[in-house]
Parts: structure tokens; C-alpha cells; sequence
């Protein structure tokens, strides 16, 4: 399929998420724009040019959700294809980290989120493949 699209849309995009656990609760944010709007996710976003995965990680989280995280590890990746050519392709590595500091305070990319227990209620509207990372993530931070 031969789309014409702006150079920046023309290759997949490597983004960061973080499943960040505090007292045995995983942080979930829900999408307020595309792609993914309205589902429940983790927070992250793209990396950078010059930027490390960790580097881009704890921007993203801070810019996101205002938290300080440590990471632990890489929880898993998934690759996001575009519903529409606009949306963009990524490739998105997940990592496993824990809460160190700050509250929850959402930019305009999110509307709302919640510290859920790791069995992710069946009632959410969910990324794809978000159950299967948070339990590698919990595995990894030893929750």
C-alpha cells in the first residue's frame, strides 16, 4: 500500500512505557488522544534522538505522570501498528520499575489514571498485550 506521508511517519518510532509499582499497585493511565485513545496503558512515549531508553523513560514519566521511578528491567516490547496511517507505527519497550517519589499529576495526553492490582480488572479497555507486560514487570520488581 503506497501512502504519501510526511518523512517523520514514514518508519516506526521506538518508544519507552513504564509499569511502575507502588505498595503492590501498578500505575494505569488512559489515553486521552490518539493513538490509543480511551484505553488503559502505561505511561511512556518516544525516544528521543541522542537519547538513551532510560533517559527517554524517566522524561517521559515525569512529563507524563510527575513521578520519580527507578528502573528494574525490561518488562517487554510490543510493536503498534497504525489504525490509520496518521497514528504512526512504534516499536514500544516496556520496563519494569518501581515508584521512588511524587504524586500523580497527568499532562494532556492522559485523562485520568488508577493504581490497580496486577490482575488488571476484566472491565478496563486495555492496550493489547498490557496484561501479559505488567506480569513479567511484577516478576521482575518482586511483587
Amino acid at each position: 500500500m503506497s501512502v504519501d506521508l510526511p518523512a517523520s511517519l514514514q518508519r516506526p518510532w521506538l518508544a519507552v512505557s513504564a509499569a511502575i509499582f507502588r505498595e503492590g499497585k501498578v500505575l494505569l493511565v488512559r489515553r486521552a488522544r490518539p493513538p490509543g485513545k480511551g484505553l488503559y496503558s502505561l505511561p511512556g512515549g518516544r525516544v528521543e534522538f541522542g537519547e538513551t531508553m532510560a533517559q527517554a523513560l524517566h522524561r517521559e514519566v515525569a512529563e507524563e505522570v510527575g513521578l520519580t521511578v527507578e528502573i528494574v528491567g525490561l518488562a517487554g516490547w510490543r510493536e503498534v501498528l497504525p489504525a490509520q496511517p496518521a497514528d504512526g507505527h512504534y516499536l514500544v519497550m516496556s520496563f519494569a520499575a518501581r515508584w521512588i517519589a511524587g504524586e500523580p499529576v497527568l499532562n494532556d495526553e492522559l485523562d485520568t489514571f488508577s493504581w490497580v492490582a496486577p490482575e488488571l480488572p476484566g472491565e478496563l479497555r486495555l492496550t493489547e498485550g498490557l496484561q501479559t507486560i505488567i506480569d513479567t514487570a511484577r516478576r521482575l520488581v518482586g511483587v
